[in-house]
């Protein structure tokens, strides 16, 4: 009888080997370094580096029969995802992480049609991540969206029992520099590019993103604005110039002529965000602070010390693009002046 053995590349990763029970097909199978028996699909498993028929060919001489089958594509899943994305006019950040979130979930149902997946079906999935990949939380509720999005948005296909258990939210209080160490790191930074950078994100509270947008047509020095154009949630919002940057702009301006976006690079065109991270984590150990600071956290600190300096919650909401003023109450948790009213029940002891 004819021996056949049916290879399917059912990933990126792993290669399927099926056959007939044959125990001298078992006993090469196994010999196979890498391979694993998968009790779902009922057959074992390889890694894709044995792809190549060449390679096969050790392990199953002839006159066994190999053949290559393809899997089942998901090839136009992920076409009309991406097509969705695009005219929903997502940023370019959340599209790559949709998608990302998106091929994890068809990779794990790489042998099945997933637009025919029933809502528990699919729900397994996010047990698989949570119980066998133990993913965070935060790569848990990015894959619920994703999956979300292409079964709602793309399929228009409401999910009603879709067992989505959404993490439970960590509460992280943001970090926050002083601003004796807002004086120490602009002090540390003697690039005047460096430096101007650093301050228009800690004078304005901007967002790594609205920084690279920024136009030199945004900054309103007769207004004392600077227009933030589609910021997060693709709105636009005026926050303010600082007068004391305004001179340090125009020295930046005068020295380095940019042409179209405030903070170009080397040869044009918009500033890399892996730029603007190092010039700050480089900046942050100059000035000899230990904390775990990040461009984000200049505009924490922005916040904070606006409120500590008295302004109202709802202008720093403004001033921030913050569409829920749940999310800049987060800076009251921080605040020292907040806290400072507070008196300890130890001032009362007599000891």
């Amino acid at each position: 009888m004819e021996k056949v053995v049916t290879v399917t590349n059912i990933n990126k990763n792993a290669l399927c080997i099926d056959f007939e029970y044959d125990t001298d097909l078992l006993k090469r199978v196994k010999s196979i370094p890498g391979s694993r028996f998968n009790g779902d699909l009922k057959a074992w498993i390889i890694p894709a580096s044995y792809r190549s028929i060449e390679i096969l060919r050790i392990y199953f001489p002839l006159p066994i029969n190999l053949i290559f089958k393809k899997a089942f594509s998901h090839d136009h899943n992920l076409k009309k995802y991406r097509e969705v994305l695009e005219l929903k006019r997502y940023s370019i950040n959340t599209q790559r992480a949709y998608l990302a979130a998106f091929e994890g979930f068809i990779d794990y149902y790489a042998d099945q049609d997933i637009d025919s997946l029933t809502d528990e079906d699919a729900g397994k999935y996010f047990v698989y991540l949570v119980i066998k990949r133990r993913v965070s939380a935060a790569v848990q509720k990015q894959a619920i969206n994703a999956v979300k999005f292409y079964y709602e948005k793309v399929l228009n296909r409401p999910v009603s029992r879709f067992p989505y258990k959404r993490p439970k939210k960590e509460k992280h209080l943001p970090v926050i520099l002083s601003e004796e160490e807002i004086s120490a790191i602009i002090k540390a930074t003697r690039n005047l590019k460096h430096r101007t950078i650093i301050m228009v994100i800690y004078s304005a509270g901007l967002r790594l993103s609205e920084l690279l947008n920024l136009k030199i047509d945004d900054i309103d020095f007769e207004r004392m604005l600077i227009h933030v154009v589609s910021g997060k949630g693709k709105k636009d919002r005026y926050t303010i110039l600082s007068e004391r940057l305004t001179e340090v702009l125009k020295r930046y301006v005068y020295a380095y002529q940019p042409s179209k976006y405030l903070f170009e690079g080397q040869y044009g065109g918009r500033y890399s965000a892996k730029s603007v991270q190092n010039i700050v984590k480089k900046a942050v150990s100059s000035a000899g602070i230990s904390k775990h600071a990040t461009v984000h956290t200049l505009r924490h600190s922005f916040a904070t010390h606006l409120l500590e300096n008295g302004t109202d919650l709802r202008y720093i909401q403004e001033l921030l693009g913050h569409q829920s003023s749940k999310t800049t109450e987060i800076y009251t948790h921080v605040s020292r002046k907040s806290i400072a009213k507070i008196r300890s029940p130890l001032e009362n002891i007599d000891f």
